[in-house]
Protein backbone atom coordinates (compact mmCIF):
# COMPACT_ATOMS: atom_id res chain seq x y z
CA UNK A 1 0.00 0.00 0.00
CA UNK A 2 1.24 3.56 -0.74
CA UNK A 3 -0.25 6.78 0.85
CA UNK A 4 -2.75 7.27 -2.29
CA UNK A 5 -3.68 3.87 -1.51
CA UNK A 6 -4.19 4.81 2.23
CA UNK A 7 -6.28 7.59 1.02
CA UNK A 8 -8.44 5.84 -0.89
CA UNK A 9 -9.34 3.34 2.18
CA UNK A 10 -10.46 6.76 4.23
CA UNK A 11 -12.44 7.28 0.90
CA UNK A 12 -14.27 4.49 1.38
CA UNK A 13 -14.76 3.98 5.10
CA UNK A 14 -16.44 7.77 4.36
CA UNK A 15 -18.49 6.32 1.84
CA UNK A 16 -19.79 4.21 3.89
CA UNK A 17 -20.79 6.33 6.75
CA UNK A 18 -22.60 8.39 4.07
CA UNK A 19 -24.85 5.37 3.12
CA UNK A 20 -25.66 5.27 6.18
CA UNK A 21 -26.45 8.14 7.60
CA UNK A 22 -29.09 7.89 4.14
CA UNK A 23 -30.63 4.97 5.10
CA UNK A 24 -31.31 6.76 9.06
CA UNK A 25 -34.39 8.63 9.40
CA UNK A 26 -34.05 12.59 9.77
CA UNK A 27 -35.20 12.39 13.70
CA UNK A 28 -32.34 9.46 14.99
CA UNK A 29 -30.52 12.70 15.89
CA UNK A 30 -28.05 10.87 18.15
CA UNK A 31 -27.10 8.52 15.42
CA UNK A 32 -26.54 11.38 13.16
CA UNK A 33 -24.70 12.95 15.20
CA UNK A 34 -21.98 9.89 15.89
CA UNK A 35 -21.72 9.44 11.99
CA UNK A 36 -20.42 13.09 12.01
CA UNK A 37 -18.43 12.35 14.89
CA UNK A 38 -16.65 9.87 12.93
CA UNK A 39 -16.68 11.70 9.80
CA UNK A 40 -14.63 14.10 11.41
CA UNK A 41 -12.09 11.65 12.63
CA UNK A 42 -11.56 10.63 9.21
CA UNK A 43 -11.42 14.45 7.92
CA UNK A 44 -8.87 15.43 10.82
CA UNK A 45 -6.48 12.42 10.12
CA UNK A 46 -2.91 13.64 9.68
CA UNK A 47 0.43 12.90 10.39
CA UNK A 48 2.08 15.40 13.18
CA UNK A 49 6.10 14.99 12.09
CA UNK A 50 7.59 17.36 14.85
CA UNK A 51 11.24 18.35 13.55
CA UNK A 52 13.70 18.96 16.53
CA UNK A 53 17.39 19.91 17.20
CA UNK A 54 19.51 22.86 17.87
CA UNK A 55 19.12 26.24 16.23
CA UNK A 56 21.97 26.09 12.96
CA UNK A 57 21.21 22.41 12.45
CA UNK A 58 19.53 22.48 9.58
CA UNK A 59 16.43 22.14 10.24
CA UNK A 60 14.19 24.50 8.07
CA UNK A 61 17.07 23.53 5.50
CA UNK A 62 16.10 19.81 5.64
CA UNK A 63 11.91 20.27 5.43
CA UNK A 64 13.17 22.40 2.59
CA UNK A 65 15.11 19.41 0.82
CA UNK A 66 11.93 17.13 1.28
CA UNK A 67 9.35 19.44 0.09
CA UNK A 68 11.63 20.52 -3.11
CA UNK A 69 11.84 23.98 -2.83
CA UNK A 70 13.24 26.69 -0.53
CA UNK A 71 9.93 27.80 0.55
CA UNK A 72 11.03 28.05 4.45
CA UNK A 73 13.41 30.83 5.64
CA UNK A 74 17.27 29.56 6.97
CA UNK A 75 19.82 31.02 8.79
CA UNK A 76 21.56 30.78 11.89
CA UNK A 77 19.73 33.11 14.57
CA UNK A 78 17.53 31.75 16.96
CA UNK A 79 14.33 31.23 15.72
CA UNK A 80 11.38 33.14 18.51
CA UNK A 81 9.30 31.58 20.83
CA UNK A 82 6.50 30.87 17.70
CA UNK A 83 5.84 27.34 16.47
CA UNK A 84 5.84 26.95 12.75
CA UNK A 85 3.57 24.64 11.45
CA UNK A 86 3.70 23.08 7.62
CA UNK A 87 0.44 22.08 6.07
CA UNK A 88 -0.82 21.68 2.29
CA UNK A 89 -2.59 24.64 0.60
CA UNK A 90 -2.85 25.39 -3.25
CA UNK A 91 -1.16 28.73 -3.04
CA UNK A 92 2.22 29.60 -0.96
CA UNK A 93 0.40 31.93 2.23
CA UNK A 94 0.70 31.69 5.88
CA UNK A 95 -1.92 32.28 8.63
CA UNK A 96 -1.02 33.94 12.28
CA UNK A 97 -2.68 32.52 15.14
CA UNK A 98 -1.88 34.69 18.68
CA UNK A 99 -1.78 34.02 21.82
CA UNK A 100 -4.14 36.20 23.03
CA UNK A 101 -6.43 37.00 20.76
CA UNK A 102 -9.42 34.31 18.94
CA UNK A 103 -8.68 35.65 15.23
CA UNK A 104 -6.28 34.45 12.88
CA UNK A 105 -4.45 36.74 10.45
CA UNK A 106 -2.79 35.97 6.30
CA UNK A 107 0.38 37.34 5.18
CA UNK A 108 2.38 36.70 2.18
CA UNK A 109 5.02 33.89 2.70
CA UNK A 110 7.95 36.62 2.00
CA UNK A 111 6.75 38.54 5.32
CA UNK A 112 7.53 35.03 7.62
CA UNK A 113 10.67 36.14 8.66
CA UNK A 114 9.72 38.96 9.82
CA UNK A 115 7.24 36.86 12.61
CA UNK A 116 8.94 33.78 13.60
CA UNK A 117 13.04 35.15 13.61
CA UNK A 118 14.72 37.28 16.79
CA UNK A 119 15.44 39.81 14.17
CA UNK A 120 11.88 40.59 13.00
CA UNK A 121 9.70 39.72 16.49
CA UNK A 122 12.69 40.27 19.17
CA UNK A 123 10.71 37.76 22.19
CA UNK A 124 7.92 37.47 20.28
CA UNK A 125 6.88 41.05 21.38
CA UNK A 126 3.93 40.19 18.94
CA UNK A 127 2.72 37.54 20.93
CA UNK A 128 2.53 34.74 17.98
CA UNK A 129 1.54 31.45 18.81
CA UNK A 130 1.50 29.19 15.93
CA UNK A 131 2.52 30.26 11.89
CA UNK A 132 1.06 27.83 9.60
CA UNK A 133 2.86 27.53 6.50
CA UNK A 134 0.44 26.65 3.31
CA UNK A 135 3.09 25.13 0.85
CA UNK A 136 1.60 23.31 -2.30
CA UNK A 137 3.59 20.33 -1.53
CA UNK A 138 2.67 16.56 -2.80
CA UNK A 139 3.54 15.10 0.48
CA UNK A 140 1.82 17.84 2.26
CA UNK A 141 -1.36 17.08 0.17
CA UNK A 142 -0.87 13.31 1.33
CA UNK A 143 -1.46 14.06 5.28
CA UNK A 144 1.83 15.15 6.45
CA UNK A 145 2.01 17.99 8.72
CA UNK A 146 5.67 19.21 9.68
CA UNK A 147 6.38 21.37 12.93
CA UNK A 148 9.68 23.08 12.89
CA UNK A 149 9.80 23.71 16.33
CA UNK A 150 12.47 26.55 17.87
CA UNK A 151 16.19 25.17 18.27
CA UNK A 152 16.64 22.93 21.38
CA UNK A 153 19.54 24.69 23.60
CA UNK A 154 18.57 27.71 22.28
CA UNK A 155 20.30 30.90 24.35
CA UNK A 156 16.92 32.32 24.72
CA UNK A 157 14.94 30.18 27.17
CA UNK A 158 11.67 30.62 26.08
CA UNK A 159 12.30 28.76 22.41
CA UNK A 160 13.95 25.38 24.57
CA UNK A 161 10.45 25.54 26.46
CA UNK A 162 7.87 26.45 23.60
CA UNK A 163 9.52 23.04 21.98
CA UNK A 164 9.32 20.88 24.46
CA UNK A 165 5.66 21.68 25.50
CA UNK A 166 4.56 20.97 21.87
CA UNK A 167 6.03 17.61 22.10
CA UNK A 168 3.11 15.74 23.09
CA UNK A 169 1.32 16.48 19.81
CA UNK A 170 3.67 14.78 18.15
CA UNK A 171 3.17 11.47 15.99
CA UNK A 172 6.83 11.16 15.24
CA UNK A 173 10.50 12.91 15.89
CA UNK A 174 12.53 13.77 13.66
CA UNK A 175 15.70 15.32 15.32
CA UNK A 176 18.46 17.14 13.00
CA UNK A 177 22.30 16.80 14.29
CA UNK A 178 25.16 17.59 12.21
CA UNK A 179 28.52 16.07 11.84
CA UNK A 180 29.96 18.96 12.87
CA UNK A 181 29.18 18.13 16.44
CA UNK A 182 26.80 15.03 16.06
CA UNK A 183 24.55 14.57 19.32
CA UNK A 184 24.76 17.69 21.62
CA UNK A 185 23.94 17.55 24.99
CA UNK A 186 20.72 19.27 24.36
CA UNK A 187 19.95 16.75 21.70
CA UNK A 188 20.79 13.80 23.76
CA UNK A 189 18.77 15.16 26.55
CA UNK A 190 15.76 15.13 24.95
CA UNK A 191 16.13 11.37 23.41
CA UNK A 192 16.07 10.74 26.76
CA UNK A 193 12.64 12.18 27.46
CA UNK A 194 10.90 10.83 24.52
CA UNK A 195 13.05 7.14 24.70
CA UNK A 196 10.16 6.14 27.27
CA UNK A 197 7.43 7.50 24.78
CA UNK A 198 5.66 5.17 22.16
CA UNK A 199 6.56 7.49 19.46
CA UNK A 200 9.35 6.61 16.67
CA UNK A 201 12.17 8.87 16.44
CA UNK A 202 14.31 9.64 12.95
CA UNK A 203 17.73 10.92 13.52
CA UNK A 204 19.09 13.08 10.57
CA UNK A 205 22.99 13.71 10.33
CA UNK A 206 22.83 16.93 8.30
CA UNK A 207 25.63 18.43 6.21
CA UNK A 208 27.53 15.15 5.15
CA UNK A 209 28.81 17.40 2.12
CA UNK A 210 31.11 18.94 4.42
CA UNK A 211 32.90 15.68 5.35
CA UNK A 212 34.60 12.94 3.78
CA UNK A 213 33.96 9.64 4.01
CA UNK A 214 35.61 8.62 6.99
CA UNK A 215 34.44 11.51 8.89
CA UNK A 216 31.03 10.21 7.96
CA UNK A 217 31.43 6.58 9.12
CA UNK A 218 33.15 7.91 12.13
CA UNK A 219 30.33 10.33 13.10
CA UNK A 220 27.68 7.42 12.55
CA UNK A 221 29.58 5.58 14.59
CA UNK A 222 29.41 7.73 16.62
CA UNK A 223 25.76 8.66 17.24
CA UNK A 224 24.92 4.83 16.91
CA UNK A 225 27.11 3.95 20.41
CA UNK A 226 25.22 6.86 21.76
CA UNK A 227 21.77 5.69 21.06
CA UNK A 228 22.52 2.48 22.84
CA UNK A 229 23.15 4.26 26.32
CA UNK A 230 20.16 6.30 25.37
CA UNK A 231 17.31 3.26 24.67
CA UNK A 232 17.50 0.18 25.53
CA UNK A 233 15.40 -1.66 22.73
CA UNK A 234 14.74 -0.40 18.93
CA UNK A 235 17.38 1.60 18.31
CA UNK A 236 16.12 4.86 16.41
CA UNK A 237 17.48 4.75 12.92
CA UNK A 238 20.04 7.17 11.59
CA UNK A 239 19.71 8.95 7.96
CA UNK A 240 23.08 10.90 6.30
CA UNK A 241 21.73 13.58 4.70
CA UNK A 242 22.97 16.97 2.33
CA UNK A 243 19.86 19.01 2.86
CA UNK A 244 21.40 21.64 1.03
CA UNK A 245 22.51 19.06 -2.08
CA UNK A 246 19.19 17.07 -2.09
CA UNK A 247 17.41 20.94 -2.54
CA UNK A 248 19.42 21.35 -5.69
CA UNK A 249 19.13 18.24 -6.94
CA UNK A 250 15.66 18.06 -6.81
CA UNK A 251 15.58 21.44 -8.47
CA UNK A 252 17.68 20.10 -11.08
CA UNK A 253 15.41 16.76 -11.37
CA UNK A 254 19.07 14.91 -11.50
CA UNK A 255 17.84 11.58 -9.72
CA UNK A 256 21.50 10.30 -8.84
CA UNK A 257 22.50 13.64 -6.72
CA UNK A 258 19.13 13.13 -5.30
CA UNK A 259 20.29 9.32 -4.12
CA UNK A 260 23.72 10.79 -3.59
CA UNK A 261 22.17 13.21 -0.61
CA UNK A 262 20.03 10.68 1.30
CA UNK A 263 17.11 12.34 1.40
CA UNK A 264 15.20 9.45 -0.48
CA UNK A 265 16.05 6.52 2.05
CA UNK A 266 14.79 9.18 4.50
CA UNK A 267 11.13 9.74 2.78
CA UNK A 268 10.96 6.11 2.06
CA UNK A 269 11.51 5.27 5.76
CA UNK A 270 8.96 8.33 6.85
CA UNK A 271 6.22 7.08 4.30
CA UNK A 272 6.33 3.46 5.45
CA UNK A 273 6.23 4.59 8.95
CA UNK A 274 3.23 6.63 8.49
CA UNK A 275 1.57 3.56 6.62
CA UNK A 276 2.41 0.26 8.43
CA UNK A 277 2.61 1.65 12.14
CA UNK A 278 0.90 5.21 12.39
CA UNK A 279 -1.92 5.46 9.49
CA UNK A 280 -3.33 1.82 9.23
CA UNK A 281 -3.48 1.59 12.99
CA UNK A 282 -5.49 4.48 13.16
CA UNK A 283 -7.51 3.31 10.24
CA UNK A 284 -8.36 -0.61 11.90
CA UNK A 285 -9.09 1.42 14.57
CA UNK A 286 -12.21 3.16 12.65
CA UNK A 287 -13.26 0.48 10.70
CA UNK A 288 -14.16 -1.11 14.62
CA UNK A 289 -15.59 2.15 15.17
CA UNK A 290 -18.13 1.94 12.16
CA UNK A 291 -18.60 -1.68 12.24
CA UNK A 292 -19.47 -1.15 15.88
CA UNK A 293 -22.02 1.47 14.73
CA UNK A 294 -23.20 -0.44 11.93
CA UNK A 295 -24.56 -3.18 14.04
CA UNK A 296 -26.00 -1.27 16.48
CA UNK A 297 -28.10 0.33 13.49
CA UNK A 298 -29.72 -3.49 13.40
CA UNK A 299 -30.11 -5.52 10.33
CA UNK A 300 -31.10 -5.35 6.73
CA UNK A 301 -30.24 -6.00 3.52
CA UNK A 302 -28.26 -2.69 3.03
CA UNK A 303 -26.93 -2.70 6.50
CA UNK A 304 -24.93 -6.31 6.01
CA UNK A 305 -23.64 -4.77 2.37
CA UNK A 306 -21.97 -1.94 4.25
CA UNK A 307 -20.41 -4.37 6.55
CA UNK A 308 -19.31 -6.36 4.72
CA UNK A 309 -17.51 -3.49 2.41
CA UNK A 310 -15.92 -2.86 5.93
CA UNK A 311 -14.98 -5.87 6.73
CA UNK A 312 -12.83 -6.44 3.59
CA UNK A 313 -11.61 -2.96 4.04
CA UNK A 314 -10.18 -4.43 7.60
CA UNK A 315 -8.65 -7.39 5.39
CA UNK A 316 -6.88 -5.58 2.95
CA UNK A 317 -5.16 -3.11 5.87
CA UNK A 318 -4.14 -6.00 7.83
CA UNK A 319 -2.71 -7.84 4.94
CA UNK A 320 -1.45 -5.11 2.89
CA UNK A 321 -3.69 -3.97 -0.06
CA UNK A 322 -1.33 -4.75 -2.85
CA UNK A 323 -0.59 -1.38 -5.08
CA UNK A 324 -2.51 -0.76 -7.89
CA UNK A 325 -2.20 0.86 -10.90
CA UNK A 326 -0.71 4.84 -9.43
CA UNK A 327 -2.29 7.39 -11.23
CA UNK A 328 0.66 9.71 -9.85
CA UNK A 329 3.31 7.93 -10.89
CA UNK A 330 2.62 7.31 -15.20
CA UNK A 331 5.57 8.95 -15.84
CA UNK A 332 6.89 12.50 -17.03
CA UNK A 333 3.29 14.28 -17.54
CA UNK A 334 2.54 13.87 -13.51
CA UNK A 335 4.54 16.99 -13.10
CA UNK A 336 2.66 18.51 -15.78
CA UNK A 337 -1.09 17.44 -14.47
CA UNK A 338 0.12 18.40 -10.91
CA UNK A 339 0.85 21.77 -11.98
CA UNK A 340 -2.66 22.18 -14.14
CA UNK A 341 -4.42 20.80 -10.97
CA UNK A 342 -2.24 23.52 -8.88
CA UNK A 343 -2.98 26.32 -11.23
CA UNK A 344 -5.82 25.00 -13.05
CA UNK A 345 -6.71 26.81 -16.05
CA UNK A 346 -9.40 25.73 -17.98
CA UNK A 347 -9.47 24.16 -21.71
CA UNK A 348 -7.58 27.05 -23.61
CA UNK A 349 -9.67 25.66 -26.95
CA UNK A 350 -12.87 26.88 -25.16
CA UNK A 351 -11.13 30.00 -24.08
CA UNK A 352 -9.89 30.75 -27.53
CA UNK A 353 -13.40 29.79 -28.80
CA UNK A 354 -15.22 32.11 -25.70
CA UNK A 355 -13.57 34.73 -26.57
CA UNK A 356 -13.78 35.05 -30.56
CA UNK A 357 -17.83 33.77 -30.11
CA UNK A 358 -17.51 36.88 -27.71
CA UNK A 359 -15.83 38.98 -30.25
CA UNK A 360 -17.87 38.31 -33.71
CA UNK A 361 -21.43 38.03 -31.09
CA UNK A 362 -20.03 41.73 -30.14
CA UNK A 363 -20.36 43.09 -33.94
CA UNK A 364 -23.24 41.22 -35.44
CA UNK A 365 -25.60 42.18 -32.55
CA UNK A 366 -24.57 45.44 -33.68
CA UNK A 367 -25.04 44.71 -37.37
CA UNK A 368 -28.20 43.05 -36.44
CA UNK A 369 -29.34 45.70 -35.22
CA UNK A 370 -29.24 48.37 -38.04
CA UNK A 371 -28.18 46.74 -40.79
CA UNK A 372 -31.41 45.45 -43.09
CA UNK A 373 -28.90 43.08 -45.41
CA UNK A 374 -27.57 41.50 -42.10
CA UNK A 375 -31.37 40.99 -41.27
CA UNK A 376 -32.39 39.08 -44.12
CA UNK A 377 -29.87 36.33 -43.86
CA UNK A 378 -30.34 35.84 -40.23
CA UNK A 379 -33.95 35.51 -41.72
CA UNK A 380 -33.15 33.08 -44.26
CA UNK A 381 -30.60 30.80 -42.28
CA UNK A 382 -33.65 30.45 -39.26
CA UNK A 383 -31.49 32.86 -36.78
CA UNK A 384 -29.29 31.82 -34.45
CA UNK A 385 -29.08 27.58 -32.88
CA UNK A 386 -30.94 27.57 -29.29
CA UNK A 387 -27.48 27.55 -27.18
CA UNK A 388 -26.27 30.69 -29.29
CA UNK A 389 -29.60 32.70 -29.29
CA UNK A 390 -29.59 32.81 -25.37
CA UNK A 391 -25.82 33.99 -25.87
CA UNK A 392 -26.95 36.48 -28.12
CA UNK A 393 -29.11 38.08 -25.78
CA UNK A 394 -27.07 37.56 -23.12
CA UNK A 395 -25.35 40.99 -24.47
CA UNK A 396 -27.77 42.36 -26.86
CA UNK A 397 -30.32 45.10 -25.54
CA UNK A 398 -33.71 44.73 -26.10
CA UNK A 399 -34.18 47.58 -28.28
CA UNK A 400 -31.51 45.59 -30.46
CA UNK A 401 -33.33 42.36 -30.48
CA UNK A 402 -36.59 44.48 -31.22
CA UNK A 403 -34.86 45.71 -34.39
CA UNK A 404 -32.99 42.62 -35.58
CA UNK A 405 -35.70 40.16 -34.94
CA UNK A 406 -38.77 41.11 -36.67
CA UNK A 407 -37.30 39.97 -40.28
CA UNK A 408 -37.08 36.22 -38.75
CA UNK A 409 -39.94 36.10 -36.87
CA UNK A 410 -41.82 37.29 -39.79
CA UNK A 411 -39.95 34.74 -42.15
CA UNK A 412 -41.00 32.19 -39.88
CA UNK A 413 -44.51 33.12 -39.87
CA UNK A 414 -44.88 33.38 -43.37
CA UNK A 415 -43.53 29.94 -43.71
CA UNK A 416 -46.01 28.33 -41.15
CA UNK A 417 -49.02 30.28 -42.82
CA UNK A 418 -47.77 28.70 -46.38
CA UNK A 419 -47.88 25.14 -44.65
CA UNK A 420 -50.86 25.40 -42.96
CA UNK A 421 -52.90 25.93 -46.43
CA UNK A 422 -51.67 22.75 -48.11
CA UNK A 423 -52.07 19.47 -47.18
CA UNK A 424 -50.47 18.07 -44.00
CA UNK A 425 -50.26 15.33 -42.11
CA UNK A 426 -48.05 14.91 -38.53
CA UNK A 427 -45.31 13.92 -40.50
CA UNK A 428 -45.41 16.77 -43.37
CA UNK A 429 -45.38 19.09 -39.76
CA UNK A 430 -42.84 17.97 -38.32
CA UNK A 431 -40.46 18.80 -41.06
CA UNK A 432 -41.60 21.68 -42.39
CA UNK A 433 -40.94 22.90 -38.42
CA UNK A 434 -37.92 21.50 -38.13
CA UNK A 435 -36.60 23.06 -41.53
CA UNK A 436 -37.02 26.25 -40.06
CA UNK A 437 -35.19 25.85 -37.48
CA UNK A 438 -30.93 26.72 -37.22
CA UNK A 439 -28.32 24.14 -37.23
CA UNK A 440 -24.82 23.98 -36.73
CA UNK A 441 -24.57 24.31 -40.64
CA UNK A 442 -26.52 27.48 -40.56
CA UNK A 443 -26.25 29.15 -37.11
CA UNK A 444 -23.78 31.83 -38.14
CA UNK A 445 -21.72 31.66 -34.23
CA UNK A 446 -22.04 27.48 -34.87
CA UNK A 447 -19.86 28.50 -37.78
CA UNK A 448 -17.30 30.61 -36.03
CA UNK A 449 -17.28 28.29 -33.75
CA UNK A 450 -16.27 24.90 -35.53
CA UNK A 451 -13.81 27.51 -37.42
CA UNK A 452 -12.11 29.18 -34.22
CA UNK A 453 -12.28 25.41 -32.75
CA UNK A 454 -10.13 23.63 -35.51
CA UNK A 455 -7.85 26.93 -35.59
CA UNK A 456 -6.81 26.56 -31.47
CA UNK A 457 -6.80 22.68 -32.36
CA UNK A 458 -3.77 23.05 -35.04
CA UNK A 459 -2.30 25.94 -32.92
CA UNK A 460 -1.84 23.76 -29.78
CA UNK A 461 -0.51 20.80 -32.27
CA UNK A 462 2.15 23.09 -33.20
CA UNK A 463 3.33 23.81 -29.98
CA UNK A 464 3.40 20.75 -28.82
CA UNK A 465 5.78 19.10 -31.30
CA UNK A 466 9.25 19.14 -30.60
CA UNK A 467 9.73 19.65 -26.67
CA UNK A 468 6.50 17.92 -25.79
CA UNK A 469 7.47 17.66 -22.26
CA UNK A 470 8.45 21.02 -21.53
CA UNK A 471 5.23 22.16 -23.50
CA UNK A 472 3.59 19.90 -21.32
CA UNK A 473 3.57 22.10 -18.38
CA UNK A 474 2.20 25.32 -20.09
CA UNK A 475 -0.69 23.19 -21.18
CA UNK A 476 -3.73 24.41 -19.68
CA UNK A 477 -6.55 21.49 -18.58
CA UNK A 478 -7.63 20.50 -21.60
CA UNK A 479 -11.37 18.87 -21.53
CA UNK A 480 -11.87 15.34 -23.18
CA UNK A 481 -14.10 17.10 -25.80
CA UNK A 482 -11.13 18.52 -26.90
CA UNK A 483 -8.97 15.70 -25.96
CA UNK A 484 -10.90 13.49 -28.36
CA UNK A 485 -10.06 16.22 -31.44
CA UNK A 486 -6.28 16.73 -30.30
CA UNK A 487 -4.57 13.05 -29.72
CA UNK A 488 -6.01 12.35 -33.83
CA UNK A 489 -3.88 15.24 -34.63
CA UNK A 490 -0.52 13.20 -33.79
CA UNK A 491 1.03 10.53 -35.63
CA UNK A 492 3.72 10.22 -32.62
CA UNK A 493 2.42 7.45 -30.27
CA UNK A 494 4.78 8.82 -27.37
CA UNK A 495 3.27 12.38 -27.56
CA UNK A 496 -0.73 11.12 -27.51
CA UNK A 497 0.54 8.43 -24.45
CA UNK A 498 1.83 11.79 -21.92
CA UNK A 499 -1.34 13.61 -23.43
CA UNK A 500 -3.55 10.48 -21.96
CA UNK A 501 -0.94 10.11 -18.78
CA UNK A 502 -1.46 13.93 -18.62
CA UNK A 503 -5.16 13.73 -18.42
CA UNK A 504 -5.09 10.31 -16.28
CA UNK A 505 -3.54 12.27 -13.76
CA UNK A 506 -5.44 15.33 -13.33
CA UNK A 507 -8.79 13.64 -13.44
CA UNK A 508 -7.77 11.65 -10.51
CA UNK A 509 -6.28 14.35 -8.49
CA UNK A 510 -9.39 16.17 -9.02
CA UNK A 511 -11.78 13.52 -8.08
CA UNK A 512 -9.27 13.17 -5.02
CA UNK A 513 -9.84 16.88 -4.27
CA UNK A 514 -13.75 15.86 -4.12
CA UNK A 515 -13.89 12.94 -2.09
CA UNK A 516 -12.03 15.26 0.11
CA UNK A 517 -13.93 18.11 0.15
CA UNK A 518 -17.23 15.88 0.51
CA UNK A 519 -15.41 14.02 3.77
CA UNK A 520 -15.13 17.38 5.20
CA UNK A 521 -18.52 18.48 4.35
CA UNK A 522 -20.02 16.03 5.90
CA UNK A 523 -17.73 16.26 8.97
CA UNK A 524 -18.47 19.96 9.06
CA UNK A 525 -14.96 20.56 8.99
CA UNK A 526 -15.02 22.96 6.04
CA UNK A 527 -12.70 25.29 7.21
CA UNK A 528 -10.15 22.40 6.40
CA UNK A 529 -10.64 22.35 2.94
CA UNK A 530 -7.70 23.54 0.57
CA UNK A 531 -8.71 26.22 -2.29
CA UNK A 532 -8.47 23.00 -4.83
CA UNK A 533 -10.98 20.72 -2.81
CA UNK A 534 -13.26 23.71 -2.64
CA UNK A 535 -13.17 24.25 -6.29
CA UNK A 536 -13.03 20.28 -7.46
CA UNK A 537 -16.70 19.96 -8.34
CA UNK A 538 -16.40 23.21 -11.00
CA UNK A 539 -13.09 21.74 -12.18
CA UNK A 540 -14.64 18.03 -13.05
CA UNK A 541 -17.43 19.37 -15.02
CA UNK A 542 -15.01 21.98 -16.89
CA UNK A 543 -12.33 18.93 -17.24
CA UNK A 544 -15.20 16.51 -18.87
CA UNK A 545 -17.51 18.88 -21.26
CA UNK A 546 -15.60 22.01 -21.21
CA UNK A 547 -17.47 25.30 -20.77
CA UNK A 548 -20.95 25.84 -20.88
CA UNK A 549 -20.85 28.20 -23.67
CA UNK A 550 -18.95 26.42 -26.42
CA UNK A 551 -19.91 22.80 -25.63
CA UNK A 552 -23.13 22.08 -27.29
CA UNK A 553 -24.30 18.13 -28.05
CA UNK A 554 -25.11 19.03 -31.65
CA UNK A 555 -21.86 20.25 -33.27
CA UNK A 556 -20.48 19.69 -36.46
CA UNK A 557 -16.90 18.56 -36.83
CA UNK A 558 -14.20 21.57 -38.68
CA UNK A 559 -17.10 23.16 -40.71
CA UNK A 560 -15.30 25.75 -42.14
Amino acid sequence: MDLTAYEESKFELAQVLRTASALLPHEEAERHQRIRELQARLAEDRFNLVVVGRFSRGKSSLMNAVLGHDWLPTGIVPLTSVITTVTYGTTPKVVLEYQDRGFRSKIELGALTDHITQAGNPGNIKKIKIAEVHLPAEILRRGFFFVDTPGLGSPIVENTRTTESFLPEADAFLLVTGYESPLSEDEARFLRSVASSARRVFIVLNKQDTVDAAQRSQALAYVEDQLHSLFERDLPSIFSVSARDGLEAKKKQDSQLIDASGLPRLEDELVQFLLTEKSNEFMLQMCNRVTEFLVDLGSSAELSQLLHQVNRLKIELSEGKPDAYRYSNVGPASAAATTASQKFRPCEICEHIQKQSFHFLSQFQYELATNPKTQRDHAEHGGFCSLHTWQYESIASPQGTCSGYPALLNHLATSLAEAATSEITPETAQSTVSSLLATAVSCPLCRVRTKTEAEAIAALTHRLTGDTKQRLNSLSAVCLIHLRLIVVEFSDPDIIKQLLEREAVLLHRIAEDMQRYSLKHDALRRNLASDEERDAALKALLSLVGHRAVSSPWRVEYIL
